[in-house]
């Protein structure tokens, strides 16, 4: 895994991250992980080549939310998502980790341990999720 600082955006990390969140919002997302000092972005390589990227925030020492979590179609199925949590959770010494997500993405958290919840349709006709992994 490497922690990403470039001030410039690379192709293949804007490509990850259009699976995560809008294609015109990859920029604004991008420049908050380089400047705010309570987010980190990360990128998972396969063979050197990159293959998925995650970043999360820290809403206090041991607790992150995942802000995005994607990886490259070829290589879902990998357990590189899997991975990826598995290193913010060490690295950071986390004892809890969450992330809102749509009907898509709940499967992969649930197959990881977290808990789901139903936050209904937060948005029109875009139904949403909690997913928590806490350690006990």
């Amino acid at each position: 895994m490497i922690e990403i600082h470039s001030k410039i955006i690379h192709p293949l990390i804007k490509d990850l991250l259009s699976y995560a969140t809008s294609k015109k919002r990859i920029a604004q997302e991008y420049k908050k992980y380089i400047q705010s000092s309570n987010r980190k972005l990360y990128v998972a390589e396969r063979k050197g080549i990159m293959a998925g990227c995650i970043g999360i925030k820290f809403i206090e020492p041991n607790v992150c939310e995942i802000k995005h979590i994607a990886v490259f179609p070829p290589e879902r199925g990998n357990r590189i998502g899997s991975e990826m949590i598995d290193f913010i959770m060490d690295k950071h010494l986390l004892n809890s980790v969450f992330a809102e997500t749509d009907l898509d993405a709940v499967e992969f958290y649930r197959n990881y341990g977290f808990e789901i919840s139903d936050l209904g349709e937060k948005y029109p006709s875009v139904e949403r999720f909690l997913c928590e992994y806490k350690i006990q």
